[in-house]
């Protein structure tokens, strides 16, 4: 099996056949005496790897590397010679060499090499091509929005896109806040630079700190050694700060320096480190009413907010729904095995008449529902789960977008199954879908709940 294509340049005649003897059963080996035969390879033949010798006759190796190195698909280079030193080996480093060995030469350790070398190339390759396939993905004209509310956003990421501007995302949990983070940062001057994301809530302040700071060794207990943080990780590109509103006051303190100054601290150090990072931070609270509690630093707040994002809810956004089921209903049929179909008319317009408190993230999963129920030819209502089942029927947990009220059947609907169906919606809506607790309050055991549950999925 060939792992790739070699090309072996020496002036003497027995170290060429020598390696390509020894190379060729595992790739495919050119040779060349000199740099114009080499040339003339490069020239012809993509080469993956590229073996020359430092002397050349009255030539230099360096400057067939040099060559390589110039050209639209550089091979990677490994430089060999008799003449080792290190003031060589840095010499061919700068030209762009990967490696540098010496004569006599050892094929087991120069095999090696050469592999190790064409497997870096490979996970390159690879990790350029998933960078490409997540910037695909998270392209703005991928983002799904066809309301005026979301075209409004839309235009706005365009506009600050190629800025520094630090960035201010509000909205609701599952609004798409991440989504419009990746958007900004594909749509920058720094698409080469990394997105690093930062999930503040869930962290203790001395994690969240050294988690976005660094620390050095000894800072304190456990730090057996010196780390990075996000901010030096994501140098040259974007750190997005998921949950902005739960960070302490230390921490907010610092985050303010680093947003005037452009400089870090490790936690335990005193060196001030200069990071060139652009700023989107996103959160489902309201900052300013934080800001007049006193919880939450109101010169950070002016900071963060130079350009601030309103994300709508997608009870706001109901032109919104259909597209994005027709989206979610493909996606989820290819992750789960499962055919392509359509959603009745009935089930569209449950969908769309249902509030989602859970918004964009409470459709997907809605729909991977009726998606994994379905076993007939379209997604009907009764495949969906059963809040927007009930919501449909002016039941359960559905609500009146104008009067935030419950709706309520009449009274004639009422039977047992119907009472049940919406005593344990409640139940799991007054303890937050929290399964054991919901059980609790009704007085069952969570497998009872858990077997009531799926029965009425099967309606």
């Amino acid at each position: 099996m060939e792992l790739g294509t070699l090309l072996i340049v020496d002036d003497e005649k027995h170290t060429r056949d020598g390696l390509r003897l020894s190379l060729e059963d595992e790739f495919d080996v050119y040779v060349a005496a000199d740099i114009a035969g080499a040339k003339e390879v490069l020239k012809s033949e993509q080469i993956d790897l590229m073996v020359t010798d430092l002397r050349l006759g009255s030539e230099n190796g360096m400057d067939l590397i040099e060559h390589a190195m110039s050209r639209p698909h550089p091979p990677i280079a490994i430089m060999m010679t008799a003449y080792g030193s290190v003031n060589v080996a840095v010499e061919a480093m700068k030209r762009g060499a990967y490696h540098f060995v010496t004569k006599p030469l050892n094929i087991d350790e120069l095999e090696i090499v050469i592999k190790r070398a064409l497997r870096g190339r490979d996970m390159e390759r690879e990790n350029t091509a998933l960078r490409q396939q997540v910037e695909k993905n998270f392209a703005l004209e991928n983002i799904v929005g066809r309301s005026a509310a979301m075209e409004a956003i839309f235009d706005t990421v365009r506009q600050i896109a190629p800025s520094r501007a630090t960035v201010l995302i509000e909205g609701e949990h599952g609004t798409g806040k991440e989504l419009i983070a990746h958007a900004i940062h594909n749509l920058s001057g720094r698409p080469k630079g990394k997105l690093t994301i930062v999930h503040c809530a869930g962290l203790s302040p001395q994690l969240l700190e050294s988690e976005l700071f660094g620390h050095e060794k000894g800072a304190f207990t456990n730090a057996h050694e010196k780390r990075t943080g996000r901010f030096e990780a994501a140098n040259g590109g974007t750190l997005f700060l998921d949950e902005i509103g739960e960070i302490d006051a230390s921490t907010q303190v610092k985050l303010l320096r680093v947003l005037g100054e452009r400089t870090i601290q490790r936690v335990g150090g005193n060196q001030d480190i200069k990071v060139d990072v652009r700023i989107v931070a996103a959160t489902n609270k309201n900052l300013e009413s934080l800001v007049e509690k006193g919880d939450f630093r109101e010169d950070l707040y002016y900071r963060l907010k130079t350009i601030k994002l309103t994300m709508p809810p997608l009870r706001e956004r109901r032109d919104d729904i259909i597209p994005l089921s027709q989206k979610f209903l493909k996606d989820c049929a290819k992750e789960n095995g499962k055919p392509e179909r359509d959603l009745t008319r009935e089930a569209l317009q449950a969908l769309v008449s249902y509030d989602w408190p859970g918004n964009v993230r409470e459709l997907r999963s809605a729909i991977e529902h009726g998606v994994v129920m379905c076993n007939s030819d379209r997604v009907t209502v009764r495949h969906l789960p059963m809040e927007v089942r009930l919501a449909a029927r002016g039941e359960g947990n559905g609500t009146n977008s104008r009067t935030g009220q419950i709706a309520l059947a009449p009274l004639d609907d009422f039977n047992l199954h119907t009472m049940e169906q919406r005593f344990i919606e409640r139940a799991l809506e007054k303890t937050g879908n929290n399964r054991t607790e919901a059980a609790k309050l009704l007085g069952i055991s969570r497998r009872t709940l858990q077997r009531k549950l799926k029965e009425n999925s099967e309606d």
